[in-house]
């Protein structure tokens, strides 16, 4: 059998960092360095690099718009989240005003989130122990169709307490699956109640008597206003004590605003002194944009304190929930959509009692 040679002495192997062999073409090779070094630039960072118009973005961003690292979040925190927005056990609660709160949801500008602000909050307030009547005052009647209220012709509804001086007792409807809610719908026949309202006796303060002369004592009463600066707006103005506005975080809905808080300030001034802008709510806040921080940075700074932490992001089951004839508490109580609203209606009931302390004091 043959044997391999053995390893001559005279031909070492190569030591490291010693000149390479000559290429075929005779250019020789330079000094390789035994451990290469690599650059500061390519050496990935474990924290990721913070830009200045980021932490701009996040500036007010709510708790329920998760960060980068959150966009997913496990099941077991969105359960927990769940639990606790539905309430079953009725443990967690949401402080009570001392006096009823009449609130009116209004801006002129359709599509802000004027209805399903005012459905979600009164949601919210009523499964924490609070007992919330909400008042459908667009001839839309989408706040009736997201608390599962019928509203169809012939139903009794707001318009037969605006027009026939119908008590609202009788036709305010308990909110199935809600306790302590309850809801005035509105049918297509307040769609005349505007022409018709022109030469009706005191007409800017009907819906204020019919308010009035319920017997319950409700904690919240939510007005939902048509799109609108007419006559019907006016009647919520003036049955209200605070105006809740709804701004989504776009260009147009700047526009309007200064129209509307004029004419908030002329009801102000001779029809309903008691009147004040308490709440602004930032609805559809997309953080991608600029345009949303720059919406957000200019009403902060116009409206201070008035204008809520909590930032209602743009998520599809808020807008999924109506079709289902439920507000987004119910139908998916673990999003993004409901925890934002649930935080919202926590800093609004909060608010509410500090107030009162303020008063008081």
């Amino acid at each position: 059998m043959p044997v391999a040679p053995p390893v001559s002495a005279e031909a070492p192997a190569a030591p490291v960092g010693s000149p390479a062999p000559a290429r075929a073409d005779g250019a020789a090779r330079g000094p390789r360095p035994a451990v290469e070094p690599e650059s500061p630039a390519d050496t990935p960072s474990a924290v990721p690099e913070t830009f200045p118009e980021d932490a701009a973005s996040d500036a007010y961003v709510s708790r329920e718009t998760p960060s980068r690292e959150q966009d997913d979040p496990p099941l077991a925190m969105e359960a927990m989240r769940a639990v606790q927005i539905l309430n079953p056990s009725g443990e967690v609660t949401m402080p009570r005003p001392d006096r009823p709160r009449i609130m009116c949801v209004a801006n002129q500008k359709g599509g802000v989130g004027k209805t399903t602000t005012t459905v979600n909050l009164a949601v919210a307030l009523a499964l924490h122990g609070n007992r919330v009547l909400v008042v459908d005052l667009d001839p839309q009647g989408n706040a009736s169709t997201g608390l599962n209220v019928p509203h169809h012709a012939g139903v009794p509804d707001v318009y037969d307490c605006l027009i026939d001086n119908v008590p609202l007792a009788e036709v305010a409807q308990p909110v199935e699956g809600i306790p302590d809610l309850w809801c005035v719908p509105a049918t297509i026949d307040l769609a005349g109640a505007e022409i018709e309202l022109v030469s009706v006796v005191a007409r800017e303060s009907r819906l204020a008597r019919a308010i009035a002369g319920h017997p319950a004592q409700f904690d919240y009463v939510f007005i939902d206003c048509p799109p609108s600066l007419g006559l019907l707006t006016v009647n919520a103005l003036c049955a209200a004590q605070e105006v809740l506005i709804p701004i989504q975080c776009e260009y147009y809905a700047l526009e309007g605003l200064n129209q509307l808080i004029n004419n908030i300030n002329l009801v102000r001034q001779h029809l309903n002194p008691t009147l004040e802008v308490s709440t602004i709510l930032l609805t559809m806040y997309d953080r991608r944009t600029r345009l949303a921080d720059a919406v957000e940075q200019d009403v902060r700074n116009h409206f201070g304190d008035k204008v809520l932490q909590a930032v209602i992001p743009r998520n599809v089951r808020v807008s999924e929930a109506p079709s289902y004839g439920q507000s987004v508490m119910t139908y998916d109580p673990g999003s993004r959509g409901a925890t934002s609203y649930f935080e919202a209606a926590q800093e609004i009931a909060m608010r509410g009692v500090k107030e009162s302390v303020g008063r008081n004091a």
